[in-house]
């Protein structure tokens, strides 16, 4: 799973008949940009979680997509060199 930032929408009008209905969103994981579903109703700005690869297409119902924004985060705490950070 991974962590991102939702940056933008990716609007197609002409998809795969398996991909009707799906949303998707541009995440910056930091290392780099995807495309991911977006099944929780995930917005520009929103922190969100990923699940990525062969799992994201399970939980799709097995549509050819590599990820899928599967939670919208409310807070997450880091801890590097014994400190402790509370992104919200």
């Amino acid at each position: 799973m991974k962590i991102g930032k939702v940056i933008g929408t990716v609007w197609a009008t002409r998809k795969a008949q398996c991909l009707q209905g799906q949303r998707f969103l541009v995440v910056d994981t930091g290392r780099e940009d995807l495309v991911a579903a977006d099944q929780v109703g995930a917005g520009v700005g929103d922190r969100v979680l990923l699940t990525v690869g062969t799992v994201a297409s399970r939980y799709c119902m097995d549509t050819p997509i590599d990820a899928a924004v599967v939670a919208i985060l409310d807070a997450e705490e880091v801890g590097r060199g014994g400190e402790q950070h509370l992104c919200t």
